[in-house]
């Protein structure tokens, strides 16, 4: 079993990167993979620049199976007369510490909840267009982690420590999620006809529910607000059976993923949602236990293998 790199999860939940604004981490990202690689069991291409935006794709061997794991996180935009718009569905709750930058200088202020409308409370104006995010307050005990930004950068991390062994395969790291989506057509056209790639793996983030709980293993889910093809999702299932690794099964009618995008593009790409369960959702304070993390790795690079 895989031990949890805190050090690495707590750079990533750091990163300023909201949905329409992830060039950091994709920049963070190139320089990681291109420091580590030489350590990995084979060096991948990067494939990356305009054409793909702020998108990035790990290219490792003869690949027949893609990551997708989305880079953006939910936040801020300031409007006018301290007015803020939400990117993606964050909780909104008075007294959230918000942060950013703007052309006078760095920002830290507070977040103000009025009947639903936004604002926030800082000595001086915002420039309208300033992107917001929660600050980062990265907190570990002996079970759990605990952070804004689980969703997604538990994701890219697990897609990053699944890299050091991974000898056939695609990784994504897509953008917009949050907000909608936007990227995932281009790149699954991209892989399709590169590389006639028919299933994909979703590394993202889901919920703490009655049928999903903290400490019993990665979720596999069966559902969500899309439906992925069953022959698939079962075949995923049977293999975390042979694997032995702590896994649990998620049924839901609401939420989604880069999965649904997958499945609304013209190709015939199968796909099946397989992440770490969190607490407080969208929220300052999402909560992750370290047993879920280390189930999510392993079995992530268990099916890398045998799909």
């Amino acid at each position: 079993m895989q031990s949890t790199d805190v050090a690495l999860l707590k750079t990533l939940c750091g990163i300023f990167a909201p949905s329409g604004n992830e060039s950091s981490l994709t920049t963070y990202l190139i320089d990681y993979v291109n420091e580590h690689k030489a350590t990995w069991k084979v060096q991948p291409e990067l494939i990356y620049g305009d054409e793909f935006q702020d998108c990035l794709i790990l290219k490792f061997g003869q690949p027949k199976t893609a990551i997708f794991a989305h880079l953006d996180s939910i936040g801020f935009t300031v409007r006018y007369e301290n007015q803020l718009v939400p990117i993606g569905g964050p909780e909104t709750e008075t007294g959230y510490i918000l942060v950013g930058q703007d052309s006078m200088g760095p920002i830290e202020c507070k977040l103000k909840d009025e009947d639903g409308h936004l604002f926030y409370d800082f000595g001086r104006g915002i420039e309208s267009g300033t992107d917001l995010v929660f600050k980062s307050d990265f907190r570990e005990t002996k079970d759990y982690v605990q952070s804004c930004y689980m969703d997604n950068r538990l994701g890219v991390y697990n897609a990053l420590k699944v890299a050091e062994t991974l000898e056939n395969g695609l990784i994504i790291f897509s953008c917009w999620e949050e907000h909608g989506g936007g990227t995932v057509p281009f790149l699954c056209k991209w892989m399709y006809e590169n590389h006639q790639i028919k299933q994909a793996l979703v590394s993202d983030i889901t919920w703490i529910t009655e049928g999903v709980t903290h400490g019993n293993g990665v979720a596999i889910s069966l559902r969500d607000m899309s439906i992925p093809r069953r022959e698939y999702v079962d075949k995923i299932v049977a293999l975390a059976d042979a694997s032995g690794i702590n896994y649990q099964i998620e049924v839901e009618r609401s939420g989604g993923s880069d999965g649904r995008e997958i499945q609304l593009s013209p190709y015939p790409i199968d796909w099946c949602f397989v992440g770490a369960p969190e607490d407080n959702v969208h929220s300052p304070d999402e909560i992750v236990h370290k047993a879920d993390i280390d189930a999510m790795v392993s079995l992530y690079q268990y099916l890398m293998k045998n799909l």
